[in-house]
């Protein structure tokens, strides 16, 4: 690998021309455990801990709510520190292998709990694991950001990356009917398995890439204080625009995910398809990265996500006319709705890293920790509310997690379809006539001093 040309301007950009596929790879492959650990944390571990734990399910959504806002103000510190502070291996490759061990511990803690575990517990190692897991994502995928400064390039980085989430959360939805196989009566053995395997890959895999890939230079002036921080913040009216329009869609995304288990157990009437259903919406996100970066290349990303949104949308509008047994019909828009997913991974992450490049013109140095820590804020804050909202409206409505009669079902099917969709429609308004596209980056690029192509 070599480095891009180097500039005279003192914000010059830190990243490498191009990275090979083996070095893509070996970045994206951390991703992995991380989503393995993910699709639990949000669709299984509230049904687990509800169901099968025993804790009321009004108690697991406050739980899960106060862990996930609490998290959400770790994410700022976490940037700032990373921002900031320079551990011997560097401030993004350092940050990232000194979390990857205590989260890894807390995966397996919350994730094998004991037979009398209670709400104390799930409160306790929620927040280990949370704060953990802030501590590897952000240093993870500023590094991402700052490897490569190209329009396109940030899309091949993003997107390889979060095709590895994919598959990561593929292996997730595979380890219940494994773990069904081997004899399991309910989701226990299938979250050890998880466990264990976040426990050895996430250690392993993140010491691969931080040996085998390089901290990217730092070549901007220092970093400007607090304040001053956050008047650039204020003024990236790209980045505000953007955020505005990913906590929309986070949670639009964030009320199926959170009752995707109730939805096709209780609607659908078909609980032992819950795993083939996950399975078939994943494998078709992996199937839609690929398709969407090409789309992109052609398009821009903005104008490709906000197409993808709307085709999301179109679908999703018709899942209220399902009901028990209408199996082929929620087969098929798993099929399109996981295709959509592929853009909703990829090309945000990839516009991040693009509007960073405006407060690196303005602040003239490389924040892209403080920055992905916001990302990760609004991210958190948005499947807070999904899961803080929905399952207290539920049990308002008479929805009971274990129950079989109709009590709640409108509910359910209004917060599992109708909702997200106004949700996307008021993000699509936000993105369709963003303003920075690839020319206008260009023009970025070159005012920073690099060359744009």
């Amino acid at each position: 690998m070599t480095r891009s040309a180097a500039p005279d301007s003192a914000s010059a950009p830190p990243g490498l021309a191009r990275l090979t596929r083996a070095a893509l790879l070996v970045y994206a492959a951390p991703a992995l455990p991380l989503a393995a650990l993910t699709l639990p944390l949000y669709v299984i571990l509230p049904t687990f801990y509800a169901e099968t734990v025993g804790l009321p399910l009004a108690t697991v959504g406050a739980i899960l709510l106060a862990v996930r806002l609490l998290d959400a103000l770790s994410d700022p510190v976490v940037g700032v520190l990373a921002d900031r502070y320079h551990p011997p291996l560097g401030r993004r490759r350092g940050w990232f292998l000194l979390a990857a061990l205590p989260a890894a511990l807390a995966a397996y803690m919350i994730l094998t709990p004991p037979g009398d575990a209670g709400a104390g517990y799930l409160l306790f190692w929620g927040i280990a694991l949370s704060l953990g897991y802030t501590a590897c994502v952000i240093p993870y995928t500023a590094w991402g950001a700052d490897l490569v400064a190209d329009y396109h390039g940030r899309s091949r980085i993003a997107g390889a990356r979060e095709g590895m989430v994919l598959v990561g959360t593929l292996v997730a939805v595979s380890v219940p009917a494994l773990a069904e196989t081997l004899g399991a009566q309910d989701q226990a053995l299938g979250l050890m398995i998880l466990a264990v395997f976040v426990a050895l890959a996430l250690p392993g895999l993140t010491l691969l890439a931080v040996l085998r890939l390089p901290e990217p230079v730092d070549a901007g002036r220092p970093l400007p204080a607090f304040r001053e921080g956050l008047r650039h913040v204020a003024r990236n009216q790209p980045f505000l625009r953007l955020l505005a329009a990913f906590v929309l869609n986070g949670f639009a995304n964030g009320l199926p995910a959170t009752l995707f288990l109730f939805f096709v157990a209780r609607v659908l009437d078909a609980p032992q398809m819950q795993g083939p259903f996950l399975f078939l919406y994943f494998l078709c996100g992996i199937a839609g990265v690929p398709l969407w970066l090409a789309v992109s290349r052609r398009y821009g990303k903005h104008r490709t996500w906000s197409v993808a949104m709307l085709g999301a949308c179109a679908v999703f509008i018709l899942v209220p006319l399902l009901g028990a047994g209408d199996l082929v019909g929620f087969a098929i828009i798993c099929v399109l709705t996981g295709l959509a997913l592929g853009a909703d991974l990829a090309l945000p992450s990839a516009i991040q890293a693009d509007v960073i490049d405006v407060d690196n013109l303005s602040s003239g140095s490389r924040r892209s920790g403080l920055y992905f820590a916001l990302w990760g804020l609004a991210t958190k804050l948005s499947l807070a509310l999904a899961v803080g909202l929905a399952f207290p409206l539920l049990q308002l409505a008479g929805f009971e997690a274990g129950g079989t009669g109709a009590d709640g079902l409108v509910m359910l099917v209004a917060l599992y379809a109708i909702v997200p969709v106004a949700l996307k429609l008021a993000a699509i308004a936000l993105m369709w006539r963003f303003p920075l596209d690839a020319s206008e980056h260009a023009r970025l690029s070159s005012a920073l001093g690099r060359d744009p192509a």
